[in-house]
């Protein structure tokens, strides 16, 4: 797809996402406006997903492994047409959009995440599953650096080295973040790409707001045989909002009525 096309949904998926975030005034837009590129490149140029196939077990699956940042999830799945639900009930009473994706209740959702660090491994059972049935549609993972201080998001990257599962492609969401500060003084998981080699994955580094990267990036992990990819994605948390760029502040908070009317019209100039 067009780099102009993809830029023109991100900037609507940007500003789903904040609007969600204050109609609940609750939720987590830093993780997932510095998500958005990432998403919107896989919903509308790489994976083989449509309104037509959403149910079927034949086309492409995306684990958001980060399940907070579902704001970003169902801003895209709403913006590809996907989504049957009102983002306005976003995190409200007997609304299907949780804080947490629910697949039993969202179609397009693939699955329920929430507990950090287990959606690679429900990656993993994914991509053999496709591999034992033999059949081509690929899986992804996204997965924050924050996130990879959990063990299990180790233990389930060496078993898809073990299996093979070229098929399986796990995204770093590297924006140097987390809800206590900077990920380097909370454990410091890096250097990201090295120890995703050193578990015997493919890795590649790119700019996780670039299209053309991105795209080169998804490209070098499809044509990567008998290993799985991991592309560590550098990017911006708070992305396309001025006072939530690198703010770790802003991970898990609401604007209020004056920081809404900011952050909207900031996201205006960028689209």
């Amino acid at each position: 797809m067009d780099n102009t096309k993809l830029y023109a949904y991100a900037s609507n998926v940007r500003r789903k996402i904040v609007q969600m975030v204050f109609d609940a005034q609750s939720g987590h837009p830093g993780g997932s406006l510095g998500a958005a590129d990432i998403l919107t490149t896989l919903y509308f140029d790489e994976m083989d997903i449509s309104e037509e196939n959403l149910n079927s077990t034949k086309r492409d699956r995306f684990v958001l492994s980060k399940g907070h940042t579902s704001p970003a999830l169902y801003a895209v799945l709403d913006e590809k047409g996907l989504l049957k639900e009102d983002l306005k009930t976003f995190r409200q009473l007997n609304s299907n959009l949780q804080g947490h994706p629910n697949m039993n209740e969202v179609p397009g959702v693939d699955m329920s995440t929430g507990s950090l660090g287990q959606g690679v491994s429900a990656a993993v059972g994914m991509a053999i599953a496709n591999k034992l049935d033999q059949v081509p549609y690929r899986v992804y993972a996204l997965v924050g650096d924050g996130e990879s201080e959990e063990g299990i998001v180790w233990e389930a990257m060496m078993a898809a080295a073990h299996y093979n599962l070229d098929n399986l492609c796990v995204i770093f969401d590297q924006n140097g973040l987390q809800i206590d500060g900077n990920v380097q003084d909370v454990i410091g998981p890096l250097p990201l790409k090295e120890k995703a080699e050193a578990f015997g994955l493919h890795a590649v580094e790119c700019d996780g707001h670039d299209y053309d990267a991105l795209k080169a990036a998804f490209r070098e992990a499809r044509e990567t045989k008998g290993k799985p990819t991991a592309i560590i994605a550098h990017t911006v948390k708070g992305k396309g909002v001025s006072f939530m760029e690198n703010n770790y502040a802003w991970h898990g908070s609401a604007p209020n009525a004056e920081q809404f009317e900011q952050a909207m019209k900031d996201l205006k100039e960028e689209g």
